[in-house]
């Protein structure tokens, strides 16, 4: 199904009147079947985190417009492994934005997904999909033009139209510090680079625990528990893992941190207590310069 040729007959909800409207900004792609209001919003979110990582073999599932998993591989077929062991109860049914070309093989694999996003796939991938009844959008815009296609945002309220640019925050080495008197190793500020990304498209308060370049757990939309939430749901796989938290923490989240054997934290700054207590139980932390509060 091409541009032209798609429309949206409703909103979220049925009794919603909703319509499609393209501009310049509009990205080239095309779909095997027509996608609904939600649809389109849990694409979106899946593109903007795997913008982030085009470059590199890497994985997205959403679920509604929350990020479920993310993770990276050095082939396409690890990284999906790798984002069905990080969240799968939420793998079913998600839709699944991948950065690189989808074959029969990594069709194969995402059977039970609602929507398969990929910039190519190859002809016997579209054959099974096709045969499987399985929906698949094929993204023509390359990837790393991705956030050039990123307009303004526009929330209308009965108090006013907000207007403001696209977050197109990156890591500053000029910003990006490590404060704690305990150094994290290479592996670690890898892990701390992906949590933070990773963390910038997740709707605040987020927290993102990861380990070897895979989510363990995402938090996202909560308050003062949102830490808590994010090491309760990592579990076991918080044990020297990386925190990354769009908005500076307090103490009583560093404790928790330290009680699951975090090793890194990373947060846009820090006061000097929080500071004071991972130098005193050896967690390492890194400051960004940088909040992405996302509401």
């Amino acid at each position: 199904m091409n541009l032209e040729d798609f429309k949206i007959t409703s909103g979220i909800n049925s009794h919603q009147n909703a319509s499609i409207e393209r501009n310049e900004k509009t990205i080239d792609y095309s779909s095997s079947k027509p996608l609904s209001y939600a649809d389109i919003l849990s694409i979106t979110k899946g593109l903007n985190v795997i913008s982030e990582f085009f470059d590199v073999n890497a994985v997205v599932t959403v679920s509604g417009t929350n990020i479920s998993a993310v993770a990276l591989g050095k082939s396409l077929e690890e990284a999906i492994v790798q984002a069905m062991d990080s969240n799968p109860l939420d793998f079913v049914n998600a839709n699944v934005v991948v950065s690189a070309e989808i074959d029969s093989d990594a069709a194969k694999m995402l059977k039970g997904v609602n929507i398969i996003i990929a910039p190519k796939f190859t002809k016997n991938a579209v054959e099974y999909l096709d045969s499987h009844d399985i929906c698949y959008v094929s993204i023509e815009t390359p990837l790393k033009d991705y956030k050039k296609y990123l307009s303004n945002e526009t929330i209308v309220t009965p108090l006013g139209t907000l207007v403001q640019t696209p977050n197109l925050s990156e890591l500053d080495k000029e910003t990006f510090k490590v404060v704690s008197k305990n150094k994290p190793t290479v592996e670690q500020i890898e892990d701390a680079v992906f949590a933070w990304k990773v963390a910038k498209h997740a709707k605040s308060q987020a927290v993102v625990i990861a380990k070897d370049l895979k989510t363990s757990a995402v938090a996202q939309g909560l308050r003062s528990d949102a830490s808590e939430y994010a090491l309760n749901a990592a579990c076991e796989r918080a044990k020297d893992a990386v925190l990354a938290s769009d908005i500076p923490l307090d103490v009583h989240d560093i404790n928790a941190a330290i009680q699951c054997r975090i090793a890194l934290v990373i947060v846009p700054s820090a006061s000097s207590k929080v500071v004071e207590t991972v130098d005193k139980y050896g967690l390492a932390l890194i400051t960004t310069g940088i909040t992405n509060k996302l509401f």
